[in-house]
């Protein structure tokens, strides 16, 4: 039995194609003779292989099924080998990347890490920018992520009302567009570009200066913190109420005998600006009494950063009898602090509130001045209409003489005098019922 393999044209990278025959290449076998010798052909089988040439047999269906199905576990085999490179580069990779593990949790979470960018201020003055993302802020801080909501810029809708929230090892202070976080060793700032923050650093710093202390005795930097908050708050809501208390005034001296469009629409601006700084103003004013009401909050205030700790009862236990001193020293000199400016915020907001209880009864004087004025209106035109209604009957005489028909009056001479003469007299004392008669029902 002779062996001849044949390579088909064209087939690059496939396996070899090979027949069992005794013929000639050139000639097939016949058919009986293939019967006879029980000679089974070959058949070509084209293999795709990227490493060896792999020669396959087919004799039977038989064989064929099981070559393919050997063909579909080795291709399986090589895609999970693959897979399994994969991971264990990609895994390789990951052990490469330096990461923290706050950066790692916030990855294995699917969690974007928030990163803010505040203005930090220190005990001696300096002013330094740095980014800090808000797991190290709680660590730094000692805070808890509800803490953190009260001063977070990105909720600046959600948070709009005032708050001075003491805790262990910081006080939080959210006024207005002021954003802060005050702890012993610097206080962190918010949104400093906004006009709050720049308000609060021009006030701050200056009281960090040791040239402008005149030889006192210098409070913890967290009250200097607080104290500054809180007069450039008051002194911002005092200088609207400076600039907007003129205005005013102008105008109610105007209104009502001098009604234009442009003096309403000022009115209307100062009126609603009123309410703006009321509205702030007594927030203001709420926190303050509510702090000044609760004994432990001014506590807590006291013994920061000493080894004092509150028991039952808001007891002051510390473990040197001269810091509970000092600590209860402080705690009246912070409530003569919160008293200062809570005056001065309830005086502001009750100038701002007697100015907006003046602009509403100018706004009253004048809708009674517009309303009487619209009254006499509405009398003139009632009388117009009596009038035009006196008018049109005598148009219909005329009109009843003006057909073309021959009444024989046409003859006479003082025939259209006395018609004319009539219809106004008629008109006139139509007129005179009429109104008689509105006036006495009191309409006109």
């Amino acid at each position: 039995m002779a062996l001849s393999l044949q390579f088909p044209p064209a087939l690059p990278n496939h396996h070899l194609l090979f027949s069992h025959s005794t013929l000639p290449s050139s000639s097939p076998p016949p058919l009986s003779l293939i019967h006879k010798r029980k000679l089974f052909p070959l058949f070509p089988i084209a293999v795709r292989s990227s490493s060896r040439v792999k020669c396959l047999t087919k004799s039977t269906e038989e064989d064929r099924s099981e070559q393919e199905s050997s063909l579909v576990s080795d291709s399986d085999v090589e895609e999970e080998a693959e897979i399994r490179e994969d991971t264990k580069v990609q895994l390789q990779q990951n052990k490469r990347i330096p990461t923290t593990s706050s950066f790692g949790d916030s990855l294995s979470l699917g969690i974007r890490e928030h990163v803010y960018e505040v203005l930090e201020v220190k005990p001696n003055g300096m002013v330094s920018t740095r980014k800090i993302n808000r797991r190290q802020l709680l660590k730094s801080s000692g805070l808890r992520p509800r803490d953190i909501r009260s001063v977070d810029p990105s909720l600046f809708l959600t948070n709009s009302m005032p708050s001075l929230l003491v805790r262990e090892h910081a006080i939080l202070l959210n006024l207005g567009s002021l954003r802060a976080i005050a702890m012993q060793e610097c206080v962190l700032i918010f949104d400093y570009n906004r006009r709050g923050g720049k308000a609060f650093i021009d006030t701050l710093l200056p009281r960090l200066n040791p040239r402008n202390s005149n030889g006192g005795p210098c409070m913890p930097f967290e009250l200097e913190v607080v104290e500054a908050a809180l007069l450039s708050r008051v002194q911002r809501l005092e200088q609207r109420l400076m600039n907007i208390e003129p205005r005013v005034q102008a105008l109610l001296k105007v209104l009502p005998n001098r009604l234009t469009a442009d003096i309403l629409e000022e009115l209307r601006i100062s009126k609603q600006a009123l309410v703006e700084l009321g509205s702030r103003a007594g927030a203001l004013r709420q926190m303050l009494l509510d702090l000044l009401e609760d004994e432990h909050e001014i506590r807590r205030i006291c013994i920061m950063g000493r080894n004092c700790k509150l028991k039952g009862n808001n007891v002051v236990e510390c473990s040197v009898p001269l810091e509970k001193q000092i600590a209860e020293e402080e705690e009246e000199e912070i409530e003569m602090l919160l008293e200062n400016y809570l005056q001065r915020s309830e005086s502001c907001h009750g100038q701002a509130e007697r100015l907006l209880d003046s602009a509403k009864e100018m706004e009253d004087s004048i809708a009674v001045n517009l309303s009487s004025r619209r009254l006499e209106v509405s009398r003139v035109e009632l009388l117009l209409q009596v009038g035009t209604f006196c008018v049109a009957v005598g148009a219909l005489v005329a009109g009843i003489f003006g057909m073309n028909l021959k009444s024989y009056l046409e003859e006479h001479v003082f025939a259209f005098w006395l018609t004319t003469a009539g219809i106004i007299f008629g008109a006139v004392v139509a007129f005179f019922l009429m109104y008689s008669y509105l006036r006495a029902r009191k309409i006109l």
